[in-house]
């Protein structure tokens, strides 16, 4: 899945955007300012960069996404990147797109055009990269996961096991505890690791558009099918394919997955033509389906399809022997922890998992008065306290983050439509709670 990097001072935009290309597929990452951007393309596998010219309030000139646009070329030179700009910094943005920016895009963009360009130059830097790596990520799977833990130790050998056999797997546990990672580590270690592997987050896919993700739709079959396109079954054909956050699947997407995983045969939205495919799945939630099963939410046989084998990864705080290597990992060898902040890291409940780890090393990093993280480094910028109760830390997460629910759910650690369901279900009103 191409990953996209998005830098704007605009909470707004950064949201439009994370809307737009997570909808079309695009694995989003955020940055507010030019220190953010650079470690975000220095810590992950960016394939395109979108950037704003100015990123501080008053200032137009459109020098910072000039010093932004040369910092990320030096860094990684063949890094596509588009230039978002308003009409005064134009003239820079065509000089910078003469110095090597892949193209720009005037304010207000144009979806259609951004979604063209997106596509064509995030595909090409992806694909290149993933047939240049492809051998070295079978050979380093074991390294893309940190543990030390002897409940790691023991999943992993559960996995080891369960990875060249080809048959569905269901991986369960609390969000943000890594399901997506250890889906990652067992494709890689199965006899389908040089095929390919396709990721669909349900959570993040409205209802009426989740039938055509997974199996396509032809041209007019639904308001803004414009044009055929080919589902994530398809594109998954030979390999494997992952269906994040499951239970958020209709009962209709339901019946429709499991005659696939029956007969490995399906039709596109809008079609009689039968497509047969041959797919692994790995299924990942952090809900009890059995009670869903029980409710009349989730189809039984569909279940036990999905399930053949189960494999549960724990939640951070009853692994804590990999809390620190994972926070080490997360800070880089560039930066250290001092004795007082791994204490405190060690005795936080990590309510948010390995995701709310990450995103705590990431805030530390960036406010860090020099490369050794202290104490007060996390609790400065703490957005609840262990002895909360969940809804007292959404509500306080709402309110730091001004009712921005894409920030507020990133420092909780969870998805937006994680987010979503809390605030339902605990009766939360954000206007209220953030005016």
């Amino acid at each position: 899945m191409p990953q996209v990097l998005v830098v704007d001072d605009n909470p707004d935009i950064l949201d439009a955007l994370d809307l737009l290309l997570g909808l079309h597929g695009y694995k989003v990452r955020t940055a507010m300012n030019k220190k953010e951007a650079v470690l975000a393309v220095s810590r992950y596998s960016i394939d395109l960069v979108i950037q704003d010219m100015n990123f501080d309030q008053g200032i137009t000139s459109g020098n910072e996404g000039k010093s932004l646009f040369r910092e990320l070329r030096s860094q990684k030179p063949n890094l596509p990147i588009i230039l978002i700009t308003a009409w005064t910094q134009l003239e820079t943005a065509i000089e910078l797109v003469k110095a090597g920016a892949t193209d720009y895009l005037q304010k207000p963009w144009d979806d259609v055009k951004l979604l063209e360009l997106v596509a064509k130059h995030s595909l090409e830097n992806n694909e290149s990269k993933h047939t240049a790596n492809n051998k070295l990520l079978a050979a380093t799977a074991t390294q893309a996961l940190i543990y030390e833990s002897a409940e790691m130790h023991a999943l992993l050998a559960d996995a080891n096991k369960v990875a060249p056999a080809d048959v569905n797997v269901m991986i369960t546990g609390a969000n943000g505890s890594g399901k997506e990672k250890l889906a990652d580590y067992l494709h890689q270690k199965s006899l389908r690791h040089a095929a390919p592997f396709i990721k669909v987050n349900m959570g993040a896919l409205p209802q009426e558009l989740m039938e055509a993700e997974l199996f396509g739709a032809e041209k007019g079959a639904f308001t803004g099918a414009n044009q055929a396109r080919e589902g994530r079954f398809e594109a998954a054909h030979g390999g494997t394919l992952f269906l994040d956050e499951i239970g958020n699947l209709s009962l209709a997407g339901q019946m429709k997955l499991l005659r696939v995983l029956q007969t490995g045969e399906f039709e596109r939205l809008g079609s009689n033509q039968t497509i047969t495919v041959d797919v692994r799945v790995f299924s990942a939630t952090n809900v009890n389906l059995l009670e869903a099963v029980k409710q009349g939410t989730f189809r039984e046989d569909l279940y036990y399809r999905l399930n053949v084998i189960e494999l549960h990864l724990p939640p951070l705080n009853a692994r804590k022997a990999d809390i620190i290597p994972l926070a080490t990992h997360f800070i880089g060898s560039e930066y250290s922890l001092s004795d007082d902040a791994k204490q405190f890291l060690l005795s936080n409940k990590w309510q948010g998992n390995v995701r709310e780890l990450e995103n705590a090393c990431k805030r530390a990093m960036i406010f860090a008065v020099d490369h050794n993280i202290t104490l007060q480094d996390f609790t400065n910028l703490q957005t609840s306290k262990p002895t909360e109760n969940e809804k007292q830390q959404i509500e306080a997460a709402l309110i730091e983050h001004a009712g921005v629910i894409k920030h507020a759910a990133n420092a909780l650690g969870y998805s937006r439509q994680a987010l979503y369901r809390r605030i339902e279900k605990y009766e939360i009103n954000v206007d209220s709670l953030c005016s």
